[in-house]
């Protein structure tokens, strides 16, 4: 169970140092409780309790890292059953599949796309992480060969596939230092995967005729020192997987069963030949509770709902995206260009910079920030008021850039044109309209 704040203040130094960020030990027990904050900001507190507090602070999921360097990839660490609970901690990496079978052609195709199909949506880059390269010859020098041409083409995270432990070797040589993740050890091989994963730093899968053999193999890993587990329930019929996944997540957080508290591994390319009935299976694992989803392909019509998908659920619900305070210049902006005002919700930013792109009239963007609030709610809150207004207004210096002192304000804050004039007696407020749809037209009729 999680310690409370009092018991953490216990464990603190109380020096109320303030080195931490807040004045007192007790406050900072409470962030930590809460957590709002991290042990290692307090540079006083003793080993014994820091192996205490970060035992105590573990989640029931454990924390695993595929891959190394910037694309290294974070799975697990799961608190709650429901996103309405809190939230939800790292989003699952999806895996396009390669093998040593395909067409050489065939590699470089889905490598090539694996690469390429990224999204901007909201100030974010949506794109898959990961390349499952798997062993269906058994011939290790061509699997060797193929991870190689992987770890060249790709930086992102390696999974490699096979029952066979001698060959899973040949593909370590290969990547080393990317940390693959091993996938599988089983009941017969798992003396000798787990000597792998030792050996090269790396997290292994621990694959299981059903979710008792699994718990026992995690067992084994755990007592051989292998801690950095991912659990694949064997199953690849859609129900069973489906309530397998329900079910280890469940152990973990209710029933507090430590041998299934890992994140998990699924593999819809081995459900369906169907590439459609892929994506809405791995749809469904996106949601509960798939950790790394592996497709057969990555395809752009199917795999960006799937990015989306992963975004909108696994956004902090209490944490609105912001975009950076400051001037955008939309289109090729000059000195009759119009000057628009808005808050930092993300939303808001890409709704409204699209409509004055779809309108073709160049502008000036000022994004003020308002913690992340959308315009009514800033405006409710007083984060969008004429007195905050005013100030960013002259600070971004868009005067600067135009000949005309005209502001357009958005409509749900017309309140606050009467104020802004008093604020800025040499600004012109211009109330815009409340429904962003119609700004192209608002625009072009705009005169400066």
């Amino acid at each position: 169970m999680p310690l409370t704040g009092i018991q953490i203040f216990k464990l603190l130094p109380k020096t109320n140092c303030g080195k931490c960020g807040v004045p007192t030990c007790l406050a900072f027990a409470m962030n930590l409780a809460a957590g709002k904050a991290e042990l290692s900001k307090c540079p006083d507190v003793s080993e014994e309790a820091k192996a205490q507090l970060m035992e105590a602070s573990a989640p029931p999921i454990r924390v695993v890292t595929i891959g190394a360097g910037p694309r290294a990839f974070k799975i697990g660490g799961e608190t709650v059953m429901f996103r309405h609970e809190k939230r939800f901690e790292n989003p699952p990496g999806l895996a396009v599949l390669v093998t040593d079978g395909m067409a050489d052609a065939e590699v470089d195709d889905r490598l090539a796309r694996a690469g390429k199909l990224r999204y901007l949506r909201v100030g974010l880059t949506l794109r898959p992480e990961l390349v499952a390269v798997k062993e269906t010859t058994g011939d290790a020098a061509k699997f060797e060969a193929l991870v190689s041409k992987v770890a060249r083409a790709h930086d992102g995270g390696i999974l490699l596939i096979s029952a066979n432990p001698d060959i899973l070797a040949a593909g370590i040589k290969a990547c080393a230092d990317r940390k693959p993740l091993l996938c599988a050890a089983t009941k017969d091989n798992w003396e000798k995967v787990a000597g792998l994963a030792k050996a090269n730093a790396s997290p292994v899968v621990a694959k299981g005729a059903n979710l008792d053999e699994v718990a026992d193999l995690t067992a084994k890993l755990t007592q051989a020192g292998v801690n950095d587990i991912i659990i694949d329930s064997g199953s690849r019929a859609i129900r069973q997987a489906f309530q397998d996944q329900v079910t280890i997540r469940a152990s973990a957080l209710v029933k507090k069963f430590r041998p299934l508290g890992y994140p998990t591994i699924v593999f819809p390319c081995e459900m369906t030949t169907d590439p459609m009935m892929e994506a809405m299976i791995a749809s469904m694992f996106v949601a509960k509770y798939g950790s790394i989803i592996v497709l057969s392909d990555f395809q752009g019509e199917s795999l960006f709902p799937l990015l989306v998908e992963r975004m909108n659920i696994f956004t902090d619900p209490q944490r609105p995206l912001a975009t950076t305070q400051g001037v955008y210049e939309i289109g090729v902006p000059k000195e009759a260009s119009p000057v628009i005002i808005t808050t930092n919700f993300s939303l808001t930013y890409f709704l409204v910079s699209g409509y004055i792109e779809t309108s073709k009239v160049p502008a000036y963007l000022l994004i003020m920030d308002t913690e992340g609030l959308s315009v009514m709610t800033a405006w409710a809150a007083g984060k969008f008021t004429a007195d905050a207004i005013a100030p960013f207004v002259r600070k971004s210096e868009v005067w600067n850039k135009v000949k005309h002192r005209k502001l357009i304000i958005p409509g749900y804050a017309a309140a606050e044109s009467g104020g802004l004039e008093e604020e800025l007696p040499e600004w012109e407020i211009m109330v815009g309209p409340r429904d962003g749809a119609l700004l192209p037209g608002y625009l072009k009729a705009w005169k400066a």
